[in-house]
């Protein structure tokens, strides 16, 4: 189960809407077959690696991550492959708790007399599958904040100076977390300071390009813009109010931009009904990216699930610009408030992950 999940996390980023699975066969003792989620969802985990064990899937076990499907959508059921490949036991991590399944994909393998245990190392499973549960139950992605500051938590200088306060190890790291998301998001702000690409810039890491979402509620960003430049070869959506211009949207939509409608809000736009339209969209993990503004509005409205902090060893002082504006905390029992998940060291530079505390 652990090189089934490890299997899975290789695929994080490239599977939505569908979730990355990681499926191993053995049999006899070897392994005869591994596989994850194809990029884009399809194949799933568990047909490509039948197809890969052929006849010596026949009285396997198959450990898969996730529960297999029961449900004819743009390929056949996994679990009338699994029965048809005669395989004797499946190991499962977690109930898929989608509708269509949710505990019927166990109860069809049992009644062909397949042999299912469950539960093996489901924490893990969940915690990797943590976005495809969050589109789900939420009706939104999974939302991971990713900031870089200096110990007392400044981003840029009052001029506006960033780049670059983490070093060249934590920016490698960032781009891994870029690679392992479905889409990015970021503000308007971020886009006409520093005229980002929003890229996986690690050669080879992706095989499918990162959605890229800009917060724009009145279409501010220039035409001639990395990001728009290159709509063409990264999807490249707009979160706006509507009523914005009709020449600017037009203009955006003939360089390959998606301009998506949503309500106003205390960033432009409101961030809740925007999660909830690329939700509908199939977006499962969300790697936000934006200025203070940003994560103010989604830490103030509850949104933040995982928080990435880059800390740099330099102190910029209180003129410097925030990690997270003023959101109206008044009382201490008023704040969000996050458990410790891991701590890594990146050259001078150090990476602590937080999740939302229960």
């Amino acid at each position: 189960m652990r090189s089934a999940l490890a299997l899975a996390r290789r695929g994080l980023g490239g599977t939505w809407p569908n979730p990355s699975v990681g499926c191993v066969i053995v049999r006899d003792g070897r392994v005869v077959a591994r596989a994850v989620t194809a990029p884009g969802g399809r194949p799933h985990a568990e047909r490509a690696a039948l197809e890969l064990a052929g006849p010596a899937a026949r009285g396997a076990t198959a450990y898969v991550t996730l529960e297999p499907c029961c449900h004819w959508g743009r390929t056949p059921p996994c679990t009338d492959a699994l029965i048809e490949a005669g395989v004797a036991r499946v190991v499962i991590a977690v109930h898929d708790p989608d509708p269509r399944v949710n505990g019927q994909g166990v109860a069809r393998l049992r009644a062909a007399g397949i042999e299912v245990t469950e539960g093996v190392l489901r924490a893990e499973a969940e915690y990797g599958l943590a976005g495809f549960f969050a589109r789900l139950h939420r009706e939104r992605p999974l939302v991971t904040l990713k900031m870089a500051s200096t110990l007392d938590g400044r981003i840029a200088t009052r001029s506006g100076e960033s780049q670059w306060i983490t070093g060249d190890a934590a920016r490698r790291a960032a781009h891994v977390m870029r690679g392992h998301a479905d889409a990015v998001l970021v503000g308007v702000g971020t886009v006409l300071a520093d005229n980002p690409e929003l890229t996986c810039r690690i050669p080879g890491y992706r095989t499918t390009p990162i959605v890229r979402v800009i917060v724009d509620s009145h279409l501010r960003t220039p035409l001639t813009s990395k990001l728009v430049r290159t709509a063409g070869d990264s999807p490249t959506w707009f979160l706006v109010r509507p009523g914005a211009d009709a020449d600017r949207r037009a203009a955006l939509a003939d360089l390959g931009v998606t301009v998506i409608d949503v309500a106003a809000g205390n960033a432009g736009v409101d961030l809740a009904d925007g999660l909830r339209a690329l939700a509908e969209a199939g977006i499962t993990r969300l790697l936000v990216e934006g200025g203070g503004q940003i994560a103010g509005s989604l830490l103030r409205a509850d949104l933040v699930d995982r928080i990435a902090w880059f800390h740099a060893p330099a102190v910029m002082g209180g003129d410097g610009w925030p990690a997270a504006q003023s959101f109206g905390v008044g009382r201490l029992a008023e704040m969000p408030r996050f458990v410790r998940r891991r701590v890594v060291s990146l050259g001078p530079d150090m990476l602590t992950e937080f999740e939302k505390a229960a």
